[in-house]
């Protein structure tokens, strides 16, 4: 809360508190009065009746407000008087009778003062101390429906809508004014929160925007998941208005839901999959007070693994990484957030063997993570070298010396691009798997390979680039209307990889069930969306043709990959396929010699003859469409 916001809670709190103490001060005697009265049946005073009055109003005023004082009767604020407040009145009110009361008898004998008006005094206090408070407070909660903030509509009526709601009746400065909510239960349909009415199914939105001035939907459904998201979504955008989004679960969990959590509603919120629940305390089993390497651990899974591990409280947690910069700012992040953990960063290549050797000489990790890799497909198509060395020579380096320092679990993380691979890059990936599949055989480390899609928001994806295209007034561009990916968070991502060291005996592809595809079409649109403009009116969408490598279609396994299910219900297992070893080693040795000779014609070959099923996929590199733009409803 910011500094202006306290000084108006500070001042209103002063300005009702002394507002109650001037109240409550005249009340007591009022009330002492309309007891005598109606003691004595509202005839008029005697002068008796008067003395009596008078000599014991002096002394029961002052006691009651030090009664009412002690007891905290001006700790609330009028605004939010409710039961507890009253309760507290009672009990004041009669402590403060039978005080007098009792004092009255001891300098008096109670003379001139019946037995009756004590109890009537303590009554008609409580009325007037309570109503005018109770009063007030419904004046002010009425008052809300004639705000001048925003008219907002609040799509679910549960617990996190029912505090959003309450949050915005409570904000002293009322930006907002919740008109009504919808929700897809139908018996919450015609109740009310906090006087608030649901108004119907989300299905409604355009209708009750329309007939209510709805001027802004906020979505208070963190446990939607992105299909449902993509629904209520769809309805907003069918009514033309502004929305806004609380929290995902977890965090709407971890502490109360407050306006200032309102948030954009992202691309993730759209094209996420549903939590896949982890067995953490397995995962943590399995890497908790052991020495832990990642290599690439400055780029976007390698990164966010190191964040994951450094949670499970590793012996050593060893990072690698060949950028300077992304090292150094995934190094001061942990040392930032884990002030006990030990942690060793080494900058460096995977491809220098010498490195490599004292890497694993000085720390001699017992599980590894190698997720270093040139990922870009376009670029890595004209880069085979570059590509062959990095992806294929770097992971070989690496695997062995995880073999023969004797490494328990050693992780190569994949892609689903290496699946029939039509470009460089996942011909690569698919060379890596190869190699650590067939090597598991020969070694006593577990050489375990997780394969997945596209991850949301990494470095060089496609979200990046489109948010800058949308940033500068497009075009967005797609390379054809037809290409669909998988796609994933990338803390699901880093996730699933950690739960392979427990599900994985050595030698396996995981892969994870990554639901439908996503048309990137789809992705553009809803990312101009987002941006609160209209796709092809505001900013075109523009179809370049395929480029170098791509396919319209990825796949998570090949045909000849028999899938198996494993104790986790979103895990896949693709059993992989054996290949000649010495004959494999050969391939790779001629490979290294091909590098050193910058022998571009032989690396070719030397790839095709270990991935033989890339030469399926060059006829349908070959018909990728033209190179020239063209524009949709241009």
């Amino acid at each position: 809360m910011d500094k202006r916001k306290w000084n108006d809670l500070f001042q209103m709190r002063v300005r009702s508190q002394g507002t109650a103490l001037v109240h409550d001060l005249i009340m007591i005697p009022v009330a002492w009065y309309a007891a005598f009265m109606l003691r004595y049946n509202l005839s008029p005073p005697s002068s008796d009746i008067t003395e009596h009055f008078l000599s014991s109003v002096i002394i029961i005023v002052p006691l009651q407000a030090a009664i009412f004082s002690l007891l905290g009767l001006y700790k609330g604020v009028w605004r939010f008087a409710s039961v507890p407040d009253i309760f507290r009145i009672v009990k004041a009110v009669v402590i403060g009778a039978v005080a007098a009361t009792v004092i009255f008898f001891i300098f008096s004998r109670a003379e001139g003062i019946p037995r009756s008006v004590p109890i009537i005094y303590a009554l008609t206090l409580i009325i007037l101390l309570g109503g005018p408070r109770l009063l007030y407070r419904w004046a002010k909660d009425r008052h809300i429906y004639l705000s001048k903030g925003k008219r907002v509509l609040i799509v679910g009526a549960g617990k996190a809508g029912e505090m959003l709601a309450r949050d915005m009746l409570r904000d002293i400065e009322k930006p907002y004014h919740p008109v009504g909510f919808v929700d897809d239960k139908k018996r919450r349909i015609g109740s009310e929160i906090h006087r608030v009415p649901v108004l119907g199914a989300c299905e409604m939105i355009p209708q009750i925007v329309e007939e209510n001035d709805i001027e802004i939907v906020m979505l208070a459904v963190p446990s939607a998941n992105s299909a449902q998201m993509r629904r209520i979504v769809g309805y907003c955008e069918a009514a033309n208005v502004p929305f806004r989004a609380l929290p995902q679960l977890p965090d709407v969990v971890s502490g109360r839901v407050s306006m200032s959590a309102l948030r954009e509603v992202s691309i993730e919120d759209l094209l996420g999959r549903d939590p896949v629940l982890l067995d953490w305390p397995a995962i943590e089993q399995s890497l908790s007070f052991r020495r832990v390497l990642v290599t690439g651990g400055g780029g976007s899974i390698g990164s966010e693994l190191c964040r994951q591990i450094a949670r499970l409280n590793p012996a050593e947690l060893i990072i690698l990484d060949s950028s300077e910069f992304n090292l150094y700012a995934i190094e001061m992040e942990l040392k930032k957030k884990f002030n006990n953990l030990q942690m060793h960063c080494f900058l460096g290549d995977v491809t220098d063997a010498p490195f490599i050797e004292h890497v694993f000489e000085r720390t001699n990790p017992q599980v590894v993570f190698h997720a270093a890799a040139y990922k870009h497909v376009p670029m890595l198509e004209h880069q085979i070298r570059q590509a062959l060395r990095n992806n294929v020579l770097g992971t070989r380096n690496v695997a062995e010396r995880a073999d023969r320092f004797g490494c328990e679990e050693f992780v190569l993380v994949s892609t689903d691009k290496a699946v029939n691979p039509a470009n460089i890059m996942g011909a690569s990936k698919r060379a890596a798997e190869i190699y650590c599949q067939n090597l598991n055989a020969r070694s006593k480390t577990k050489f375990i390979t997780v394969r997945f899609g596209n991850v949301l928001g990494s470095a060089g994806s496609v979200i990046p680039l489109f948010q800058k295209q949308i940033a500068t007034g497009g075009p967005v561009t797609v390379t054809d209307a037809r290409m669909e990916r998988y796609f994933m968070t990338i803390p699901e991502a880093t996730q699933l990889i950690m739960q392979t060291v427990v599900l994985g005996d050595g030698g396996e592809i995981f892969v994870l069930d990554m639901g439908e595809p996503v048309k990137i079409t789809y992705l553009a649109e809803q990312m101009i969306r987002l941006s609160g403009m209209v796709p092809n009116e505001d900013i075109k969408i523009a179809f370049t043709g395929l480029r170098p490598g791509e396919k319209l279609y990825e796949e998570l396994f090949h045909e000849k990959e028999q899938l198996e299910g494993t104790t986790h219900p979103k895990v896949l297992l693709a059993t992989h396929r054996k290949v000649d070893w010495q004959m494999l080693n050969s391939v790779l040795d001629g490979l290294a010699e091909a590098c050193e000779q910058v022998d571009t014609t032989r690396l070719k070959n030397c790839l095709n003859e270990l991935v033989p099923e890339r030469g399926e996929q060059l006829e349908e590199k070959a018909e990728r469409d033209g190179t020239n733009v063209v524009y949709l409803n241009s």
